[in-house]
């Protein structure tokens, strides 16, 4: 634990990967966004390559190492965050299948290679810079959820330039963006395949959208099931909670 958290750092579980992840308050803490994106996405059992972008303290390539052999990329502007999760990949012993590069999502493929990879995730910033509702003070949180450095076609471009061809593409974003990612998809040789929207429970608007897409697949677009996140009782669901603990109630 000596040197292994900073400032007012903490170490917490990722309960059902049985994995640690170092987190903080007044930088940066993963949401259930990162949980449902690292779930839903496609990736290779054993053997591919993967990149997630807008990686923040590591949190998706850590869920998905749970799930994959296969080598994982993380992309993070932000050099705090980038630290964090670095540390995080050490804790847990992940250093030869997890990299962490800290760096600009923008124009990332000419670093690390075009039409090369199997899976690309990203959770991007959902809110125009130019947005003052909900806007955080803190630089690091808002850099993270406001596209000051990042717009969304931007984020849908690096993904499409890292894709091999048949290669897949996932994104967490707010519903009130989908017809903005379905036009920035296809603009990018991108085909809208699964669908998913997540409601915070039974009875209320959707709050959070899972979409894939195959880089120049066929259009074949399916809706799946909504996820609710919390039933009547306010508890997690059976289906959120064997995502978050791998076991139901």
């Amino acid at each position: 634990m000596k040197n292994l958290l900073k400032d007012d750092e903490r170490l917490d579980y990722l309960l059902a990967e049985e994995l640690r992840i170092i987190q903080s308050p007044s930088v940066f803490s993963f949401s259930l966004d990162a949980v449902l994106l690292a779930k839903f996405a496609y990736v290779p059992k054993r053997s591919g390559k993967i990149v997630d972008l807008c990686a923040g303290n590591g949190a998706v390539p850590l869920f998905l190492s749970a799930r994959t052999k296969a080598d994982i990329t993380a992309v993070e502007l932000q050099e705090r965050l980038a630290d964090m999760a670095n540390r995080s990949v050490s804790y847990n012993g992940l250093e030869e299948q997890i990299r962490i590069i800290q760096g600009d999502v923008i124009g990332i493929a000419s670093e690390i290679g075009y039409d090369q990879y199997d899976t690309v995730t990203c959770n991007p910033p959902y809110f125009p810079a130019n947005e003052a509702s909900e806007r955080n003070l803190k630089e690091h949180l808002a850099i993270a959820r406001h596209e000051i450095h990042l717009t969304l076609e931007q984020a849908v471009r690096s993904a499409s330039e890292l894709l091999k061809q048949g290669g897949k593409a996932a994104f967490v974003h707010r519903p009130s963006r989908l017809l903005d990612i379905v036009t920035a998809m296809r603009k990018n040789r991108l085909e809208p395949k699964r669908i998913q929207f997540v409601y915070p429970k039974e009875g209320k608007e959707a709050n959070t959208l899972l979409i894939e897409a195959i880089k120049d697949g066929k259009p074949d677009l399916k809706i799946l099931p909504p996820l609710y996140v919390y039933g009547d009782d306010g508890k997690y669901t059976e289906e959120v909670r064997l995502l978050l603990y791998g076991q139901a109630e």
